[in-house]
């Protein structure tokens, strides 16, 4: 069975002025954020834990996490010789690091509550519940722009990527969605409304930690690599710490001084 060709959709859904353009990219940013922000509003009055002022005064700080996080990890975690310091402004252009972003996320979590006199595991554990509808959206974006394509292979579903060079390609951009995004989101609510993990605090941020590494790291065996740390990717080396960081909150999260 031949490959599937790679349907051409323009990463532009309409210019606003000069290089300043409304992207399939941008667009499953801003859903993600409205739609998290819906879902966790109905997780703050479901537990009586947060406020849903709470939850809309976080929205410019989780943007600016989201951006800022991603774009200095982009630079940080994946450096290229052509990159310059000032491209790290040039959002438009893309390149986007999840685990910066998750980074930013958890420093601007954690300054958050603490203004606002929250609890930062309870906090953080919110977040983590609507994180991964943020993260379905950009893999899908991911695909839209035909970039962070998989390896070459010979499976019948196998895409041809321009940008990949026309070749065989597993359409990662696509398993990353379903194992980061849909799987991981239901896991992780399935644990907080049937198991009631939001009751103990930092169970549900421990489990996404763990939960996302692994799937990440099995996503990565698919994943054109983005660089190399020895025989693992640059992505599963990242990964690894998160699991590892996962279990260390998930053993230490009701001592006294976590």
């Amino acid at each position: 069975m031949e490959p599937f060709t790679f349907p051409q959709i323009n990463p532009v859904i309409f210019h606003i002025w000069g290089p300043v353009a409304l992207r399939w990219y941008n667009l499953a940013y801003i859903l993600g954020i409205v739609l998290g922000l819906v879902l966790l509003k109905w997780w703050a009055k479901k537990e009586g834990k947060i406020s849903s002022t709470h939850v809309e005064q976080f929205l410019p700080w989780s943007i600016l996490a989201i951006v800022v996080g991603g774009r200095v990890g982009e630079f940080l975690f994946y450096p290229t010789q052509t990159q310059t310091f000032w491209d790290i402004f040039y959002i438009w252009e893309g390149g986007m690091s999840f685990h910066g972003a998750f980074i930013g996320m958890v420093v601007s979590g954690y300054f958050f509550s603490k203004k606002n006199g929250l609890s930062f595991l309870r906090w953080i554990d919110h977040i983590a519940l609507v994180a991964p509808i943020g993260i379905f959206l950009g893999r899908l974006a991911n695909f839209i722009n035909d970039e962070l394509y998989g390896r070459v292979t010979n499976v019948w579903w196998a895409v041809l990527f321009p940008n990949g060079g026309y070749l065989p390609r597993h359409p990662s951009q696509l398993y990353e969605a379903f194992l980061e995004g849909v799987l991981l989101f239901c896991l992780l609510n399935y644990i907080a409304y049937f198991r009631r993990g939001l009751k103990q605090a930092g169970k549900i941020s421990s489990i996404f930690l763990c939960a996302y590494g692994i799937c990440r790291f099995i996503g990565e065996f698919f994943r054109e690599p983005d660089g190399w740390i020895g025989p693992i990717t640059i992505g599963q080396a990242l990964s690894l710490l998160m699991v590892m960081g996962g279990i260390l909150l998930l053993t230490f999260r009701g001592k006294k001084n976590h």
